[in-house]
């Protein structure tokens, strides 16, 4: 089952539940032929949406087209256009003949009235096939109109769905993605990547230190956007069995982040620091520690790491 056809089918469903949202707030409710137009809004809202669902398990193309006007049409994630209901109706009898037993689910963002006489619709969309694999998802925006005392679509455009993303507390730290290395090929440095993951929810961070070059000792670090906190925080895992934690507060620009830690070692020692990031210049960078404890007694602080853009 391709995700433009499961989609595809959703769409209808969403929409007759934004229509039904109409009928709730007093206005009249749709039905799948001008018979059921008499019908009072509330019971009209539970026959529309009765009908629908009916319509959409019995796999019946024409009562699911009436749900558009005449002259209607619906435009699916390839900017494809079906226009009028006659089209509809043949491009759901091959959808239905060959996609049995998908399940949805339909999630409303928002139905407002435009006017009297017309309204709009954003949702999202997800479909499970009856086999069970993975699901699919789309976005939609749906016109509706009112005719004769019933709403119908005038008009179905589908897109594809972004999944949320907290990307824009990211964007004073953009200029950390990439592959970093130490200045000085002798003695100990270190090398680090930064790169983008899910959806950018995530920075993922890959790091070791080095001695003449070569990787000794590193790990890996998650950074997120804490919502409950409001802050950027990250989660670290070293190749020694160790891990730490740390809250990520930055200037105004991005260009000097501190990075309040607190860490176990793999032998439980208890370790706390500031680092100190700052960007010297789109491909330069230094990690100062300070304030460094081991079990609560104070530690010389460490030299500034100093890295390099690689290019």
């Amino acid at each position: 089952m391709t995700t433009r056809i499961t989609l595809g089918l959703v769409l209808c469903g969403a929409a007759a539940l934004a229509i039904a949202q109409f009928s709730a707030a007093g206005r009249p409710a749709p039905a799948a032929d001008d018979k059921a137009r008499t019908a009072a809004p509330a019971e009209a809202k539970g026959a529309r949406a009765a009908e629908f669902v009916a319509a959409f398990d019995k796999g019946d193309a024409k009562a699911v087209a009436a749900f558009w006007t005449p002259d209607g049409d619906y435009i699916d994630q390839l900017g494809r256009r079906y226009k009028g209901r006659a089209e509809i109706e043949k491009l759901y009898a091959k959808l239905f003949a060959a996609n049995k037993g998908a399940k949805l689910t339909v999630t409303v963002t928002s139905a407002r009235l435009v006017g009297a006489d017309a309204a709009i619709e954003d949702g999202e969309t997800e479909v499970t096939p009856a086999d069970g694999g993975p699901a699919t998802t789309g976005a939609f925006t749906a016109v509706l109109v009112k005719k004769d005392g019933a709403w119908y679509f005038e008009s179905v455009r589908e897109t594809v769905a972004h999944p949320a993303s907290h990307a824009q507390h990211f964007e004073d730290l953009a200029w950390l993605i990439g592959d970093w290395t130490g200045e000085n090929e002798k003695g100990t440095s270190g090398v680090a990547s930064y790169e983008w993951a899910e959806n950018k929810n995530f920075i993922v961070s890959h790091f070791a230190t080095t001695m003449n070059g070569v990787p000794v000792v590193g790990g890996t670090q998650w950074v997120a956007w804490d919502a409950a906190a409001k802050q950027v925080r990250s989660w670290s895992f070293y190749s020694g069995g160790g891990f730490g934690e740390a809250a990520w507060a930055g200037d105004k620009g991005g260009a000097k982040w501190t990075l309040k830690t607190t860490a176990r070692t793999a032998d439980g020692k208890a370790v706390s620091v500031t680092n100190v990031l700052t960007k010297v210049d789109d491909d330069h960078l230094t990690l100062q520690p300070t304030q460094l404890t081991i079990d609560g007694k104070p530690a010389p602080d460490g030299p500034p790491l100093k890295l390099k853009r690689v290019k």
